[in-house]
């Protein structure tokens, strides 16, 4: 049996084409059929070249909603007719790794969908590990409101927020105002920060953050003469907490948390800058070329610079504060297309600053 998927061709190429149905191959497996998946940006810095792990031929996608279509014989949690929720992280929940809620590094799953087996950029899809990488999805949410939940919510809440331990009454910065920037932004407010500062180039997105809760938004295009530092200093100033004094010995203060989710050299170099003495740089973007890290500046401000891959450990918290009402992710998805419409989505997604995406829904054409 055959269907369609998004084919990785190799440097900048891909391809909807037919390909042979997944089927079972460990007990542990199911088989999903998909009802909805997105765009990641990592599946972008994969056509970049940017990800060597993936070889050409794989399909490509880490994110999905779907239903159960079998299952093997050690799976448990979930039955065919099942809505499941795909998280972008496969785990064995028994490893050294997913003990230490370090699922990212399952030795036997981690990031491997769309990676280093077949992903979810397809009509039907294999998971691994099923009962550990699979999520119940409740019947009163659709997809669009869930599929945040796959990938972009958790990544913004564990790799960014958790990591930098923001506290109430902090300022936080946000580089990146794209779906995991949005989604640091939403769960960054869990913690009653005093201000949230989102960085930008797109006017479009960053007037989305700021009906998402951004109190400040800047965009690096409108700096003239001032800095985004000297921004932000003026933000402090203007609310007196900066008094504008400042000496080579003593470094201006600067933001308590930046958070990088870009994964461009410039956009972390623009974390080092406004970080303050004492603060947390949290770098989430996928970084494919070389960045320069100025110890030159930061070795006396004692700063904390923490990386990381997504482990899907909050996956479960995040949908109950969904079912509460109290996140409202669906307002990304900015664009919507039919499966076999994907090529389309990623060039719409891939030229975001012409297009004003933010996040790419995608259905199948059974809907």
């Amino acid at each position: 049996m055959s269907m369609k998927a998004v084919v990785y061709n190799g440097h900048g190429e891909k391809e909807w084409k037919v390909v042979p149905m997944p089927r079972i191959q460990s007990p542990t497996d199911a088989i999903v059929k998909l009802t909805s998946t997105t765009i990641c940006g990592t599946d972008l810095h994969i056509l970049k070249g940017d990800v060597p792990t993936v070889a050409p031929g794989r399909i490509l996608g880490h994110e999905g909603i779907g239903i159960v279509q079998s299952v093997g014989d050690a799976v448990s949690s979930f039955k065919p007719g099942d809505r499941v929720i795909i998280s972008c992280i496969t785990s064995c929940g028994k490893c050294l790794y997913c003990a230490r809620n370090l699922q990212a590094h399952c030795i036997n799953g981690g990031w491997i969908l769309g990676n280093e087996i077949d992903g979810t950029h397809a009509e039907y899809v294999r998971i691994p590990h099923a009962d550990a990488s699979l999520y119940a999805a409740p019947k009163a949410l659709k997809d669009d409101a869930l599929l945040g939940l796959s990938d972009a919510l958790p990544t913004g809440f564990e790799i960014g927020v958790l990591s930098a331990k923001v506290c109430p009454g902090e300022t936080v910065a946000i580089v990146g105002s794209g779906p995991v920037g949005m989604s640091a932004l939403i769960t960054a407010q869990f913690y009653s920060p005093a201000r949230i500062i989102m960085i930008d180039t797109d006017e479009s997105r960053l007037a989305i953050a700021k009906k998402l809760g951004a109190t400040k938004t800047i965009n690096l295009n409108d700096l003239t003469k001032n800095s985004v530092l000297d921004e932000i200093m003026d933000e402090l100033k203007a609310e007196g907490e900066w008094d504008g004094v400042s000496t080579n010995q003593t470094p201006r203060p600067g933001v308590d948390v930046a958070i990088e989710c870009v994964g461009s050299p410039q956009a972390f170099n623009t974390c080092e800058k406004i970080i303050a003495p004492g603060g947390r740089i949290a770098n989430i973007g996928v970084h494919g070329k070389l960045v320069h890290l100025h110890l030159q500046d930061l070795w006396n401000k004692n700063v904390t610079i923490t990386t990381g891959l997504v482990s899907g450990y909050s996956t479960l918290t995040l949908l109950k504060v969904l079912q509460g009402g109290k996140m409202k992710p669906d307002l990304l998805m900015s664009h919507r297309f039919k499966l076999s419409e994907i090529e389309s989505a990623y060039d719409i997604f891939g030229n975001a600053s012409k297009t004003q995406a933010i996040k790419t829904y995608i259905e199948s054409d059974d809907l």
